[in-house]
C-alpha cells in the first residue's frame, strides 16, 4: 500500500510543467507512430519524471513548500524503493522504444541522480547544475521524444530545436527556485536563481525566453513556415504579460517573489505552451 507521503512527493501533475518539451518534439516531427508516441509519454511524464521528483524530494527532506506542494510530508524508505521500482520498470519499457531511446532515459536516471544524491549533490553548484537540467529537461529529452515518436527512428533533429528546447527550459527553471532561496541555502545549496538574486532572475529568464523565440523564429523562416511562429506567439501574451507584471512588484518588494505568486506563473506558463505547441501539432499535421 502506497503512503500518502510517498504519492505526494512523487509530485505527479508537476509533469505537467515538463510536458511543453513533448508537444513541442512531437509537433515538428513530420512521421509520427501514435503507439510509440504514448508510450514514449507514458514514460516520462508518469514514470521517469515521477522517478526523479520522489528521488529529490527523497534527498532533500523539505519542510516547506516545493513546486507543487504546499506542506510537503517527510518522506519514508517506501519513497526511495518506489523509485528505484520506477526507474527499473521505465528502462525496460524504454527498449520497446528503441535502443537509442533506452539510452537517453538511462542517461537521465544517472545524471538527476547525480543532481539530488546526497554523496555528490551537483545541485549544491548553481552553474553545473543549472546546465545539467537544461540540457537534460530540455535537450536531451526533445532528442529523445524526437527519435521514438518518429515513424523512422530519426536521429536527425534540427540543432536550433534542440538549442530552443534547452532555452525554454533555461528560462523557466530559475523561476521555480525564487521562492526558496532562504530553504536552498540552509541545505547547503547555491541555486542558480539564488547566484542571480531575485532582480537577476527575472532578467536572466528574460534573456533566455527572447533567445529561444529567436531560434524559433530562425527555424520556422527556414522552413517557410514564419505564419506557425507567429501563431504560437499569440499563446505567450498572458505569459508576458503576467511576467512583467510580477517582475515590477518584486523590483518594488522582493517579499512578492513567494510561493503563491511563483505557481501562478509556472502554471499560466506551462499552460500556455502546452496549448502553444498543441496547436503547432494541429497545424501541422491536422491542419
Amino acid at each position: 500500500m502506497l503512503q500518502k507521503s510517498t504519492i505526494q512527493l512523487l509530485r505527479i501533475p508537476f509533469s505537467f510543467f515538463l510536458m511543453p518539451v513533448y508537444w513541442f518534439a512531437l509537433s515538428i516531427t513530420h512521421q509520427i507512430n501514435y503507439t510509440k508516441a504514448i508510450l514514449v509519454f507514458i514514460l516520462l511524464h508518469a514514470i521517469l519524471y515521477p522517478a526523479s521528483n520522489g528521488y529529490n524530494s527523497y534527498n532533500d527532506r523539505d519542510t516547506e513548500s516545493i513546486g507543487g506542494v504546499v506542506n510537503p510530508m517527510q518522506p519514508t524508505k517506501q519513497l526511495y524503493y518506489i523509485t528505484l521500482a520506477l526507474d527499473f520498470i521505465g528502462f525496460a519499457l524504454s527498449f520497446l522504444i528503441s535502443n537509442v531511446f533506452a539510452g537517453c532515459f538511462l542517461f537521465f536516471i544517472i545524471c538527476s541522480r547525480l543532481y539530488s544524491w546526497r554523496g555528490l549533490r551537483l545541485k549544491q553548484y548553481p552553474i553545473l547544475g543549472y546546465l545539467l537540467v537544461i540540457c537534460n529537461q530540455g535537450s536531451l529529452v526533445f532528442f529523445a521524444i524526437a527519435h521514438g515518436v518518429s515513424t523512422n527512428l530519426t536521429m536527425e533533429v534540427p540543432f536550433l530545436l534542440l538549442l530552443a528546447a534547452g532555452l525554454l527550459i533555461g528560462g523557466f527553471y530559475p523561476i521555480t527556485q525564487i521562492y526558496q532561496h532562504k530553504q536552498d541555502s540552509n541545505d547547503g545549496v547555491k541555486t542558480i536563481s539564488i547566484l542571480l538574486g531575485k532582480r537577476g532572475t527575472f532578467i536572466f529568464c528574460g534573456i533566455l525566453y527572447l533567445l529561444a523565440f529567436i531560434c524559433l523564429f530562425l527555424y520556422f523562416q527556414s522552413k517557410m513556415m514564419s505564419d506557425h511562429f507567429w501563431v504560437i506567439q499569440l499563446f505567450f501574451i498572458p505569459v508576458v504579460f503576467y511576467f512583467l507584471k510580477w517582475m515590477l512588484a518584486v523590483w518594488n518588494n522582493p517579499q512578492k517573489a513567494d510561493f503563491k505568486n511563483t505557481m501562478r506563473m509556472i502554471w499560466l506558463a506551462s499552460t500556455c505552451t502546452n496549448l502553444a505547441f498543441i496547436t503547432l501539432l494541429i497545424l501541422n499535421h491536422f491542419g
